[in-house]
């Protein structure tokens, strides 16, 4: 098994008298694509940001690439690790190569290396070039999501944190961008984790699903591993494709 990127060690994460994360442990090892699933509250979000210290443990240890999380400064942390959200917060008054440039500039990258990084991504990302000097406004939502990948994967990071990065998007843009982003983390050689409601989207891009609820992990494993979990939560979710796929071919008329 290859290395931890990423080691939880009794993460405890409390919101007045609410206990969003209880005692969380999780190790994921460098390369592999996690999916945390859950109902909404279940302590998702708040798991994946306490990675880049976004939000803070009460308790309990995060390393990072081998390094203990609280060691570094914030700024430093974040800047190692990419970070995609559904809301995707490009600058408005940035082009798309200002927004995409942002961390390298800010880590010191050089005009033209920046530029060529830029054409890179957008190959990447499957955007045409011309897209460059475009301002967010100019862009579909498939697109501006495309340029927010493009900008979290900028500076070269070995992790890629997605908090529900396709709930906005519509059906097809959101399959074609999951299928692509996918195929980035296997030819980059991320580590990635990422948060969704979608059991079939975990299903389909994930290496391993990690199942919440109440703040605790209700199981972890394969998508074939969790279909053998007894617990009627976890049966629930991993059904749920199932059924959805019943009903499909029930109203289309298609053959079972």
């Amino acid at each position: 098994m290859a290395s931890p990127a990423i080691v939880l060690s009794g993460v405890t994460k409390r919101y007045a008298d609410h206990a969003a994360l209880a005692e969380v442990s999780l190790t994921i090892p460098a390369g592999q694509f996690v999916a945390l699933v859950g109902p909404s509250g279940s302590g998702k979000t708040t798991l994946l940001k306490t990675i880049n210290r976004l939000v803070t443990p009460d308790a309990g240890g995060v390393r990072v690439t081998g390094e203990d999380a609280d060691a570094l400064p914030a700024y430093v942390l974040r800047r190692r690790i990419g970070y995609v959200f559904q809301e995707i917060g490009l600058f408005p008054h940035l082009t798309v190569a200002e927004n995409i440039g942002i961390t390298p500039r800010l880590l010191g990258w050089q005009g033209p290396r920046i530029a060529a990084r830029v054409a890179a991504l957008l190959d990447l990302v499957a955007l045409p070039r011309e897209m460059a000097g475009r301002r967010p406004a100019e862009l579909s939502g498939g697109q501006r999501q495309r340029v927010g990948v493009a900008r979290a994967i900028a500076a070269e990071p070995s992790i890629l944190l997605m908090d529900e990065p396709f709930g906005a998007l519509d059906p097809t843009t959101r399959e074609d961008l999951g299928s692509d982003v996918r195929e980035l983390h296997q030819r980059l050689g991320l580590t990635t984790v990422m948060v969704t409601h979608d059991m079939s989207e975990a299903v389909l891009l994930a290496d391993r699903i990690v199942v919440l609820a109440g703040g605790v992990i209700l199981a972890d494993g394969t998508a074939a591993e969790l279909a053998l979990v007894r617990d009627p939560r976890v049966k629930a979710l991993i059904d749920a494709p199932r059924r959805q796929a019943e009903r499909l071919r029930a109203k289309l008329g298609a053959p079972a």
